[in-house]
């Protein structure tokens, strides 16, 4: 049979590998011409790119399976990929090899309202999972800003949290179960429907694992009951500081909102030009709050927070008074990365953690690295949780913006360390901050994580070079490298 794929002047991969990969997925599920590989060559994450040799497109488990044993057979590195909304260079295919794209494993499997869970595959979008269950009194709660566009696999590889994290919790605290292919091919059946699985959690573990020990080829999750009742409110402020002293006020009463968003003056500027909300382009930040719940509840805590957020030196409490205003208000959230457009041509957002009575500290701090560097900033991130996510502003054409806005960042999130948070909450370490690992963690630590890696994926073929700062099976020295010495701890 003649080979329908091109094999580039660079690849290791033979005309055979090929060949069997063909075999298994169909010549529609396999790419390697040059200009189709570029697509892959990156994620969300811009600043550090390189193409696979191939990417395949399996449509079962089955598929995979073989997919992974024939990179197993021939000893070539395999990065698993769902829509490649990461922001950290999780799927990024260090060293080439084979990049293996879930999108085209998509389907709802089973959905259970009585047991409260539904099987999926990796691939499905997660807003199809929220659409799909419309109207049935239950829904899948995590809600990542990249909702429309991000995969329930990705969420899985990364522990995705979004704006109803506070309330709800993370990805982890929504998947029962996974159908996981290791990367010796042989598939595992981690949890299941019932709430509490007898012996070692297994699912918490591999969810966040981000793609280093196998791939997930379906998902349980949990479905939460819909509130009865919810008020939507957008609080705007003359300072940034009064907003984070707002938002202490409100916890430090014991008010768990689902939800509390923090935008500032930049990202209202955009945001505005895109959606004409109505946002005031003077204030300095405002705060998306959303409490749900019984209806003879909400409207008791509504009060509440309108009264500590204007006591705190709120100029204007608005509320959303139809269910149209309400998705008006979540749109301009959670569309607000995409608006950035408008006001550059590069960006890299940045995804740290500090204690919530710290958000004061770390948005001063921020402003001062905007200053040192000459990098414009902005800033939203869920607040209520102190996960902060300052968007660098840039253009990625220019190498010296590009050395400064990494110096940046890697400032920003050595301070998150220092003031007793992290530098992730939910983009995951990918290869962008590996070299933060062993400031955050103890060299015990990391032994052990090594260990647990390597007893899952002995190989090193699994997503290579990830999280972990240390070379495994194929170094970063095969990606194009912007800021050489960047990523010294590998």
């Amino acid at each position: 049979m003649p080979l329908s794929v091109s094999i580039p002047s660079h690849s290791p991969i033979s005309s055979d590998f090929l060949h069997q990969l063909e075999t298994i997925v169909g010549a529609s599920g396999l790419l390697s011409a040059r200009e189709d590989l570029l697509v892959y060559e990156c994620d969300g994450y811009t600043i550090e790119k390189n193409s696979p040799d191939v990417v395949v497109f399996p449509t079962s488990t089955a598929q995979v399976i073989q997919i992974v044993q024939l990179c197993q057979r021939y000893q070539i590195p395999f990065v698993p990929r769902g829509a490649g909304t990461s922001l950290a260079g999780g799927c990024l295919p260090v060293g080439g090899g084979v990049l293996i794209a879930l999108t085209r494993m998509r389907r709802i499997l089973e959905v259970n309202l009585r047991d409260r869970y539904a099987v999926v595959e990796p691939g499905l979008v997660n807003v199809h999972l929220t659409n799909h269950l419309k109207g049935s009194g239950f829904h899948y709660a995590p809600d990542p800003s990249s909702q429309g566009a991000c995969t329930v696999g990705g969420n899985f590889a990364t522990n995705s949290g979004g704006p109803h994290t506070l309330k709800y919790g993370v990805t982890v605290n929504h998947v029962l179960g996974a159908q996981v292919v290791l990367p010796d091919g042989s598939v595992v059946e981690l949890g299941g429907p019932c709430e509490d699985s007898l012996g070692c959690d297994l699912t918490g573990l591999f969810v966040g694992n981000e793609g280093t020990f196998g791939i997930c080829t379906q998902i349980t999750v949990r479905l939460t009951r819909d509130p009865a009742a919810y008020r939507t409110m957008l609080a705007v402020f003359n300072s940034v500081r009064d907003a984070t002293q707002a938002i202490s006020e409100i916890i430090g009463a014991g008010i768990i909102p689902a939800a509390l968003e923090l935008m500032d003056q930049g990202i209202i500027e955009a945001v505005e030009a895109a959606f004409h909300f109505g946002f005031p382009l003077d204030a300095a930040a405002v705060l998306l709050i959303e409490v749900d719940g019984l209806e003879v509840a909400v409207d008791d805590e509504a009060t509440q927070i309108r009264g500590l957020c204007e006591r705190v030196g709120a100029r204007e409490v608005r509320s959303a008074n139809s269910p149209q205003e309400r998705t008006l208000l979540w749109k301009c959230r959670k569309q607000a990365f995409g608006a950035i457009g408008r006001l550059s041509p590069s960006y890299c957002t940045q995804d740290g953690v500090v204690p919530r009575t710290r958000l004061p500290e770390i948005l001063d701090f921020i402003l001062e690295t905007s200053q040192k560097h000459q990098i414009r900033i902005v800033n939203v991130f869920h607040a209520g949780d102190g996960n902060i996510h300052p968007i660098l502003l840039f253009d990625e054409r220019d190498t010296d913006q590009v050395s400064r806005v990494l110096a940046a960042s890697d400032e920003i999130l050595e301070k998150c360390i220092e003031l007793g948070g992290s530098v992730t909450g939910e983009h995951g370490i990918g290869v962008e901050k590996i070299s933060l690992m062993n400031r955050l963690f103890s060299e015990v630590d990391l032994a052990v994580m090594r260990e647990v890696r390597d007893a899952i994926n002995p190989s090193g073929l699994c997503s290579p070079s990830k999280m972990l700062p240390t070379a495994g099976g194929c170094g970063m020295e095969h990606v194009e490298k912007k800021t050489p010495g960047r990523r010294a701890a590998l």
